[in-house]
């Protein structure tokens, strides 16, 4: 969002804040705390949005200038594209004007972000006297793209403001397109709410942050006098807009006197654009209630420079009792905010919290170390002290106003919600308020609390210690077993370190760590263990060794004097052995020098035993576990392909954690003409022999899918290898080929479940599919069935692990999965397919279910069907006549051309010519040509015969028996697949890594 030409930093919208009521519940959480500037901004970035157009502007009524408006914010519009409308006096045929005058809703369609175009050019003057067209530029490109925008407005109308709106909230609609009833409802009720806002600001302190909302001017006209420099007086016209000023008004506000053209609007452009809304609310005020007039506001002068100035007025009135001038002083107060930040700069640095509450007990003041102390994510000025967390501690309301009445000093020891540290706290009553300073003494209570707990910690050790060795028994990977280690021995030891290291031959691994960074972990693994360390000795001598101090370390090894030990001052190095020999070395460290007593290093010596074995243990069941999981990624497709038919995601979850393999697959495989092929399986069983019969079929699958062969002859040659297996082997599959080009899906099934279709209209349909036998006990020929796929449907196939469970049937599950997929998109249907897999595996599996712990293994694979667009297809029916390859010639062509694709003319029309030539003289008709621009340039002859072309070598004499060997040398591929009516033969040829934007092809 774009305000007067600056980045709005308040970010966009959180994704659920969608509908009008959503945008209005987020504007109602909008503090009282943020300022009118703020708050305007707010209700016009969310007035854009909810509208859905490029961008909107704020209009506040210029109180100089009757029903004139002046423009204080924008959203979304170019500089350029808002000159015009800066100030709207005198211009009651704008909307924005028109909205103001008739109190109501307004709106136009385009051209009417172009009534005053900012430059006196139109929409449409667009061309040069004499005909010729100008180089248009990003300017004029912007321009031209608001120009056909309409535009609805709303004044902001408050109670407090009876004789006109106080401005006009106005957002730009797209072309044409007026907004309906519904969006002119919310934006009424935007525009509402932001002149509440106004209205109710104008009597309400602005706040206690000096750098947006200054705070009013106050004392008397003395006082001001003797702290500003200069004093300079002003005298404004309001009926005329004259303003004057006198030379030391000039002065401070940076002014020429020789260029000063006397305009109010001239004083504007110098409050800076933050302050700018809110002085003209005050100033509006002054004049309509007759008050004194005073406003404090940032200036920017003209030189570049900047500062603050006060102003002071009041309101002369005519013979009639109307406003007529308006007359006062104005100072510059820069030195004073200066004096202001260097004593904040002071308090705000202290070591100590400190904050300082009004009579209200509204916190007027905070530093940096009471901000960290309280921990309050929100703004905490102008907030009342006991809306604070850290405040609700048990009797510290009490001991507050018992200082504040006896005008006494109290202290107090409180714990911060926030970091757990303990702060004392000294109240000290000062006139109109009470100042709180925070001492953090959280060592102090540290240090006597820890003599307090030795006793009770010796007996929670023995307690954690048999937490630990039942840890130790469950854990199955190293990681589990450094976690238990670190859960059970780290805590009671009060130790803030572990780093586990594995030795290899000559080298060590890192096994974990926990509290060290990346750079201590890169520097304990780069001593050789040829270097003498502690760990090194520990090793070689497989006795624990435990250092007390930085000093003991140094002292016993003076080579590491010079080595950093960031946050550790006493370690604990224990050996690992196992099976009788040393494995590596444990080391806990600790932020403070630590002097363990001979029962603790007992304790840790027996530990580091148990975490011994452990390890071991772990580090076999690692091995095999990295083997089986090798094996899964070599049976599975790594990555899906993405051809321009299907998108896909999948998700798998083995039933056996600790194999981490089952017998489920799932595929996606690129056919011919832009076709795929979905396959998803299930091997009975699960284990590594399943594994391997699952990795057989989806290579035979594959296999016979690059053979052009249909879905149930594909299920019968399966059903044959499964047959080969042997009785006990059995498998159901799910085998689907989708076309593009006539958005039709044909299935086929041995034994498995039915897929699930969402439509684009998020409607569910479970088609009527026949099962069949599963392969290994089917007797073929197999069902199969078409279905019409809509352009972006959803094709869900999935395994009965994934539906099928203790508690529920296939058939509930199968509905419940339809269910969770049809909520799932309907709920957001920009959701990746990639979420949509994580949200149903969610839903449909139980939190232990989706580590693994499975009954079953469990697929679920989700396609988005996409159709080939109408101008990417070409089909022409040819004679069965040799002039068949001429025009088979001139339609490629033609068409090649309008695809922009002239590098493939010659290519294309070889292959075709060759294809025709070999249909004309061996096959029957009719004779059909077709071109397919997809991922690659497809073309295709059919013809009604059955007869399947085959390359034959010839021989240096013969005429003929070249035409094949020319298309599988010319193509990227080739091959045929027979149809209803006949076969098909066609190629492949890559296209141009960059193809140009083509217009349509006409049918």
């Amino acid at each position: 969002m774009t305000v007067n030409g600056r980045r709005d930093t308040q970010g966009p919208l959180p994704t659920g804040a969608r509908s009008p009521t959503d945008r209005l519940r987020l504007l109602a959480t909008v503090g009282d705390e943020a300022s009118e500037t703020d708050a305007l901004r707010c209700a016009l970035h969310h007035a854009v949005a909810g509208l859905g157009g490029p961008g909107g502007m704020v209009h506040l009524r210029s109180p100089w200038q009757g029903a004139g408006l002046r423009l204080v914010l924008t959203d979304g519009l170019p500089p350029a594209g808002t000159k015009g409308w800066q100030d709207l006096s005198g211009k009651e045929t704008t909307v924005p004007a028109s909205a103001a005058l008739g109190r109501a809703y307004v709106w136009r369609p385009a051209p009417a972000f172009a009534e005053q175009p900012p430059s006196g050019r139109g929409p449409a003057a667009a061309g040069t006297p004499d005909g010729s067209r100008p180089s248009a530029s990003h300017e004029d490109a912007a321009l031209g793209v608001l120009a056909t925008c309409g535009m609805a407005s709303v004044p902001l109308l408050a109670p407090t403001a009876p004789h006109g709106p106080i401005g006009v909230l106005s957002v730009l609609t797209p072309t044409g397109e007026a907004p309906t009833a519904e969006q002119r409802a919310f934006l009424e009720e935007v525009a509402r709410w932001a002149a509440g806002r106004l209205a109710r600001s104008l009597a309400a302190p602005r706040g206690a942050n000096p750098e947006l909302r200054p705070e009013r001017p106050g004392g008397s006209h003395l006082r001001q006098a003797l702290k500003a420099v200069r004093v300079g007086a002003w005298d404004w016209n309001i009926q005329t807009g004259e303003l004057n000023w006198d030379e030391s008004a000039m002065t401070v506000l940076g002014v020429d006197p020789a260029t000063f053209d006397h305009r109010i609007e001239t004083w504007l452009d110098l409050v800076h654009p933050e302050d700018l809304p809110w002085v003209m609310v005050d100033t509006d005020e002054a004049i309509r209630t007759r008050s004194v007039y005073g406003v404090e506001y940032r200036v920017r002068r003209p030189d570049g420079t900047s500062g603050w100035a006060q102003a002071r007025g009041r309101v002369i009135l005519d013979e009639d009792g109307e406003p007529f001038h308006m007359v006062g002083t104005v100072w510059d107060t820069t030195q004073t905010h200066a004096a202001r930040e260097s004593v904040d700069h002071a308090l705000r640095h202290m070591s100590d919290g400190f904050l300082a509450v009004d009579a209200d007990w509204r916190i007027t003041y905070i530093n940096i170390e009471a901000t960290r102390a309280l921990g309050y994510s929100g703004e905490v000025l102008g907030r009342v002290l006991w809306d604070i967390p850290f405040a609700r501690a048990p009797a510290l309301a009490d001991r507050c106003r018992q200082a504040v009445a006896d005008h006494r000093p109290v202290g107090l020891d409180v714990q911060s919600p926030a970091n757990q540290r303990w702060y004392h706290l000294r109240l000290v009553p000062v006139p109109g308020g009470l100042t709180v300073y925070l001492t953090d003494v959280t060592e102090k209570r540290e240090r006597e609390a820890e003599r307090t707990t030795t006793d009770r910690a010796t007996a929670e050790r023995a307690t954690r210690i048999a937490e630990l060795t039942t840890a130790l028994a469950e854990a199955l990977t190293t990681e589990d077993v450094v976690e238990a280690v670190a859960q059970h021995v780290i805590q009671p030891f009060r130790a803030t370190g572990m780093v586990v290291v594995a030795v290899e031959g000559d080298h060590k691994r890192l096994v974990g760590s926990v509290g060290y960074t990346a750079e201590d972990l890169e520097r304990i693994l780069s001593f050789p263990l040829t270097t003498t360390t502690p760990m090194s000795d520990v090793l070689t001598s497989r006795a624990p060794m435990f250092i007390a101090s930085v000093a003991e370390l140094k002292m016993r090894y003076p080579s590491l004097a010079d080595v950093p030990t960031p946050g550790r001052q006493a370690w604990a190095f224990l050996p690992l052995i196992a099976s009788g020999r040393s494995t590596g070395c444990c080391v806990i460290s600790f932020d403070k020098p630590r002097l363990l007593t001979e029962e603790e290093r007992t304790l840790l010596v027996a530990l580091s035993g148990l975490f011994a074995q452990a390890l071991e243990r772990a580090r076999l069941y690692d091995s095999e576990h990295l083997r089986a999981k090798e094996l899964q990624r070599g049976l599975l497709p790594r990555h899906l392909p993405s051809p321009p038919a299907a998108s896909a995601a999948a998700r798998y979850l083995p039933s056996d954690r600790r194999l981490d393999v089952g017998g489920d697959w799932y595929d996606l495989i690129p056919l011919s003409a832009e076709r795929v092929a979905l396959v998803i399986g299930d091997v009975m069983g699960h284990g590594l022999s399943e594994a391997a019969t699952m990795g057989r079929l989806r290579t035979a699958v594959r296999t016979l899918a690059d053979l052009e062969l249909p879905p149930d002859e594909i299920l019968g040659h399966l059903n044959d290898l499964v047959s080969d297996l042997g009785d006990d082997f059995y498998a159901t599959c799910l085998y689907a080929v989708y076309d593009p080009t006539t958005h039709v899906c044909v299935f086929a099934s041995a034994g498995h479940i039915p897929p699930v279709v969402v439509h684009p209209d998020h409607t569910v349909h479970v088609p009527e599919i026949p099962t069949n036998s599963p392969l290994g006990a089917a007797s073929p020929p197999f069902d199969t069935v078409e279905l019409a796929m809509p352009e972006g449907s959803l094709l869900a196939l999935f395994t009965d692990g994934l539906v099928e469970g203790a508690e529920r049937d296939i058939d509930r599950g199968r509905d419940e999965l339809a269910r969770v997929l049809a909520a799932a998109v309907r709920a957001d249907g920009d959701l990746s397919l990639d979420q949509l897999c994580d949200t149903v595996v969610s839903a449909m599996l139980p939190t232990g279910a989706q580590t693994g712990q499975t009954a079953d293994d469990a697929v679920l694979f989700i396609a988005r069907l996409r159709r080939l667009a109408a101008q990417d297809i070409a089909t022409w029916q040819l004679p069965q006549d040799p002039l068949a390859a001429g025009q088979a010639r001139e339609h490629i062509r033609t068409q090649l051309d309008a695809w922009h694709l002239d590098n493939l003319v010659m290519t294309t029309e070889l292959l075709a010519s060759e294809l025709v030539s070999n249909v004309i003289r061996h096959a029957q008709g009719p004779v059909g040509l077709r071109l397919l621009r997809g991922r690659t340039l497809v073309c295709e002859v059919s013809d009604g015969s059955l007869t399947t072309p085959h390359v034959r070598r010839a021989s240096a004499t013969d005429e003929n028996g070249r035409g094949l060997q020319l298309v599988s040398a010319l193509a990227q591929r080739w091959g045929a697949r027979y149809t209803a009516a006949g076969k098909s033969i066609w190629t492949e040829q890559p296209l141009p890594a960059d193809p140009p934007d083509t217009p349509p092809v006409a049918d």
